[in-house]
């Protein structure tokens, strides 16, 4: 059982509100604010160059939190800005070339679709989206016959998409990327800090994940996850700089042994400091006994609004994450957002040009996203509930 008396007392920010907005920007514990504050008060007496160098544990605990998270080694972990950061430096490391194919799914971010289009404009690359089944979990068949079928350069599934609950089977389509020898990328922006994420059960060879999530750190973080075989391999990033690799002469150079490769030399420590010591608060508690809290409460706000014949829930999937999307019957989604205000309530809105590709076929403009995390209680779930049925 989780501490949730000691864990609130630790997030000063939960207390005179019901913070349901952990999938936007999360609530930092006061240790972090605390490290994070320090650091900066010594940066204004002495300098960045001097104080870093008084840190460098610290700053290596960030890689040693991360690799103990996601189940890898600390070589396999490189710290980024955020999770399209991380991204854009994985897709950077890969060589595409015209006709090249990239396998994903509807569900996928906005941000990555992006990055895909302009490969496509860019290089000519091919963009295939796979299929899911009526109850919306990936068609795995379809899904090995569409690797066969064009041979991809690249495989790349989001664990769990901006809204609508959903959570994607990225093992499985792990298994079929290392049977095919396909590389393959997950972005788990969503699911890091949520639920537990085994980068050797899904076998993935890169993924991304951002620090201002479910995990709760600061702004401006996010961790790259490389495989063994990437590094074997010396792939490295499209513009590496002295910090992933090392000057030899005017024609060569060296690259970084680890996924520090992909790092770059200048960075916000501060933010290193902060991101280190909110990995390390998630690994104290356990994140799987964060991630079955965490399916209890939103269990249970979905079974409680499932009551509510004035809400419509919009999650699909035979498997649901901790992020509720809803939309009110006969109200507007301002009035619900007033309702929801009024009552001090933290949400977010889900808009037409953020969701996945599936959800633009649907007539709902706007959606309201809540998505509780484990400083949250039973109580502030019924409390939003019954707020929900006196709209």
């Amino acid at each position: 059982m989780l501490d949730i008396q000691q864990i609130r007392k630790d997030t000063p920010g939960c207390h005179d509100k019901v913070f349901f907005n952990s999938a936007s920007s999360s609530l930092v514990t006061q240790a972090v604010a605390d490290k994070m504050t320090a650091y900066l008060l010594e940066e204004q007496m002495h300098g960045g160059y001097k104080v870093v160098q008084a840190y460098v544990e610290a700053i290596q605990d960030f890689y040693t939190q991360a690799a103990r998270l996601l189940n890898c080694k600390d070589s396999n972990i490189a710290f980024s800005y955020n999770a399209t950061d991380a991204y854009a430096k994985a897709l950077s490391s890969i060589p595409f070339r015209s006709g090249d194919v990239i396998i994903t799914t509807d569900y996928d971010y906005i941000s990555n679709q992006l990055a895909f289009l302009s490969l496509k404009k860019r290089f000519g690359v091919q963009i295939i989206r796979a299929e899911n089944r009526a109850d919306n979990s990936l068609d795995i068949a379809g899904f090995e016959e569409l690797i066969i079928k064009h041979k991809p350069i690249l495989v790349a599934v989001t664990h769990v998409p901006t809204n609508s609950g959903l959570v994607q089977d990225v093992e499985t389509v792990g298994e079929l990327c290392s049977q095919y020898d396909i590389l393959y990328l997950v972005d788990a922006c969503q699911s890091v800090g949520q639920m537990v994420v085994d980068v050797q059960k899904i076998r993935c060879d890169f993924l991304t994940a951002t620090g201002r999530k479910f995990l709760r750190g600061p702004r401006g973080t996010g961790i790259l996850y490389v495989s063994n075989k990437i590094l074997r391999e010396n792939t490295l990033p499209l513009f590496p700089d002295m910090c992933g690799a090392e000057w030899i002469d005017s024609q060569h150079f060296k690259i970084h042994q680890t996924a520090r490769r992909f790092e770059l030399f200048d960075r916000s420590y501060i933010s290193v400091i902060g991101f280190a010591e909110t990995l390390k608060y998630i690994n104290h508690i356990g994140i799987h006994r964060i991630a079955e809290y965490d399916q209890q409460l939103s269990q249970q706000l979905r079974t409680l609004l499932s009551k509510n014949e004035k809400i419509q829930v919009l999650d699909r999937g035979t498997q649901l994450s901790n992020i509720i999307t809803l939309n009110a019957v006969s109200k507007t989604i301002a009035e619900v957002e007033t309702h929801l205000q009024r009552n001090n309530i933290y949400y977010s809105v889900s808009k037409l040009n953020t969701v996945p590709i599936t959800e633009t076929t649907r007539k709902e403009q706007f959606a309201i996203r809540l998505s509780p995390h484990y400083f949250n209680t039973p109580d502030e779930i019924e409390l939003v509930a019954t707020l929900l049925e006196t709209i």
